[in-house]
């Protein structure tokens, strides 16, 4: 049997925020978030989420989590504190504890594989993950001969000059043979620099102690402040383009764009520079999006090209044409070969198949029927201070520029509005709509404007 408990107590001042830091967004996910993600191909019986500072908080954002356990510290007295507080939740486990860092977010699932793997055949009491740094300051150091057995773990505060040459360090990952470990946990003592309680003390109490040194140091890395949040961030970003980049993406410029971990590509796909992805968006296959992009928890269809645009929960069928400086909001979807041109917004809309927006309109709590071209200046007026309503167009329509079509209100099919109407009534099928005032022309009107004024007697 396998139990997870997931440090999540600290304040972390240093990031100089009212968040809490394992709540901090990393990728579009928060850090804590990403941690409990590593570990769920390991298929564990129970999970654990040590919380302190802010723990109310941290338990509203996770609470969609099911099966996860909030044990509270409090105070706040160190790592082997808050392990002993799994004395009494776990009384009655017999079997693997896994110790994660709800602040060390970039840890690969295969990785933790491999050290519980190694835990088990070797029959260590406690095995711990460790990192070769070309800076370790501010790790603690291992100590471990050749075969991989480990003698003790001192922090850094509490080396000596000789013990910080050592650049085998500590990344606070550990799996230990639970039933042990709750014996040596009592034993624990404040005797140190910090006068706290370090569950790295437990290694010597307990044997066989061993340890698995980690490929790639970026996976341990953890954050305390803003600047280690950018580097995880980097380091996370270059991951995930290089493996979609493998899988037949083209990124013209990596460096400029940013992704979620839950966004997916098909082949083919070309990325320009400056675009970003969020949430769980979809891009299909052949399309071609950028420069300057924001797609935002939606899905494209294939061969769709975007421009300059911000798409937000929006659907986009095959062939579609979107931009330059388009705004597609939530709840509006696009059926194939529809065009959204320059400087529209769309919003909880449906288009139909063909529809074109080509410029300067608003298109919002609308139904468009198949063909519907919408011309330039046209305004769905759907709020009337109180409620929204909804407009519907049928297919084959057409508007006039500079149209106004105040909601609710229907349009047959084959519907023309004229340039410059403001049309307020249901219109049916086949005709022609006009809603202006009469043309008035006043001739001679600039001559009058220069006549002199009449004197004043």
């Amino acid at each position: 049997m396998l139990a997870v408990a997931v440090l999540a107590a600290g304040k972390g001042t240093r990031m100089k925020s009212a968040l809490p830091k394992v709540l901090q967004p990393l990728a579009g996910a928060t850090l804590v978030e990403r941690v409990l993600a590593s570990c769920e191909q390991l298929q564990p019986e129970r999970r654990l989420l040590i919380v302190g500072h802010q723990a109310e908080r941290v338990e509203q954002q996770l609470q969609g989590l099911s099966g996860l356990e909030f044990v509270l510290q409090q105070p706040q007295n160190g790592t082997g504190h808050a392990v002993q507080q799994l004395l009494e939740p776990l009384n009655n486990f017999s079997g693997d504890l896994l110790v994660l860092n709800g602040d060390v977010p970039l840890l690969r699932p295969q990785t933790l594989a491999a050290l519980l793997e190694q835990h088990r055949s070797s029959g260590a009491a406690v095995t711990l993950l460790t990192a070769r740094l070309d800076d370790p300051s501010g790790y603690g150091r291992v100590f471990a001969d050749a075969n991989g057995s480990v003698s003790a773990i001192v922090e850094h505060r509490d080396c000596n000059d000789q013990q910080r040459l050592n650049d085998l360090t500590n990344a606070g990952i550990y799996c230990f043979n639970w039933a042990k470990l709750a014996e040596v946990l009592p034993k624990l003592t404040t005797d140190n620099d910090q006068g706290e309680l370090y569950l790295t003390d437990t290694v010597a109490l307990l044997q066989p102690a061993m340890h698995r040194e980690v490929a790639d140091a970026d996976e341990i890395a953890g954050i305390n402040d803003r600047l280690q949040l950018s580097q995880c961030e980097t380091a996370l970003q270059e991951r995930l383009k290089r493996h979609w980049m493998a899988e037949g993406v083209s990124f013209v410029d990596p460096a400029s764009c940013t992704l979620s971990e839950d966004c997916r590509f098909g082949q083919d796909v070309v990325v320009e520079p400056q675009c970003h992805f969020r949430g769980s968006s979809s891009i299909g296959d052949g399309c071609r999006i950028g420069p300057g992009c924001l797609i935002e928890d939606s899905s494209l269809g294939a061969s769709v090209t975007v421009l300059y645009s911000v798409l937000r929960q929006v659907q986009v069928a095959d062939h579609c044409s979107i931009g330059p400086f388009a705004q597609l909001r939530p709840g509006s979807s696009l059926a194939e070969h529809c065009h959204i041109g320059n400087f529209v917004e769309v919003k909880n809309s449906s288009l139909a198949n063909g529809v074109k927006v080509n410029h300067l309109s608003y298109i919002g709590d609308a139904d468009l029927g198949a063909s519907v071209n919408v011309g330039a200046g046209t305004i769905t007026a759907n709020y009337d201070g109180v409620r929204k309503h909804r407009t519907v167009v049928g297919a084959g329509s057409k508007t006039g520029a500079n149209s106004v079509l105040v909601a609710p209100l229907t349009l047959g099919e084959n519907v023309t509005v004229g340039a410059g109407s403001t049309i307020t009534k249901d219109v049916p099928a086949g005709s022609l709509a006009l809603g202006r005032a009469r043309q008035l022309v006043k001739e001679n009107w600039s001559t009058q404007l220069n006549q002199p004024s009449p004197q004043t007697p």
